[in-house]
């Protein structure tokens, strides 16, 4: 019998899970549909941008069965209500500590798997590679067809990317 995977579910220090909405909240919710979005949502499985970089829903997230397969070994967490220009240092460092280790695999997920999550991979791949945020949206839906960073977070990705650029 194989020994069990070890799954080391870990994010930044500076992300406040307690802000996070419960299945009894209202945001928790479906639209118009009552249901929990875990379990109305038709998600794609967890989509690999880049190599050990996937991005899903919550479901996905919260599915060990699914962790395991794909052999994750890290989990960023988008939390809903957190202004995410905020956060994107922190999510890139963290993603960037992540994948020091060759074995690490990195799931970034938010509630749907649509917006913030796909813009805190940009913002990665903005770090990483200096893409422009246009590059890194255009990129990331190309590999996952529900990206879909909203207005206001591609917004803030240009500020970010410009915050890369100055002197430090």
């Amino acid at each position: 019998m194989a020994p069990k995977q070890k799954i080391s579910l870990s994010m930044p220090p500076s992300f406040n899970t307690a802000a996070a909405p419960t299945p009894a909240s209202p945001s928790w919710r479906g639209p118009h549909t009552g249901v929990p979005l875990s379990v109305a949502s038709a998600a794609p499985p967890p989509t690999e941008i880049v190599p050990n970089v996937f991005i899903a829903d919550l479901g996905a997230a919260e599915n060990p069965k699914v962790l395991v397969q794909l052999g994750i070994t890290h989990v960023l967490s988008a939390i809903p209500f957190a202004e995410l220009a905020e956060y994107l240092p922190a999510s890139t460092h963290f993603l960037s500590d992540a994948l020091r280790d060759p074995k690490a695999r990195v799931l970034v997920h938010c509630a749907q798997g649509i917006s913030r999550s796909s813009s805190v991979v940009c913002a990665y791949l903005i770090a990483k590679y200096g893409w422009s945020p246009e590059r890194a949206v255009r990129f990331v839906k190309s590999k996952y067809a529900l990206a879909d960073p909203n207005p206001g977070f591609v917004m803030q990705l240009g500020e970010y990317a410009r915050s890369l650029e100055r002197p430090r």
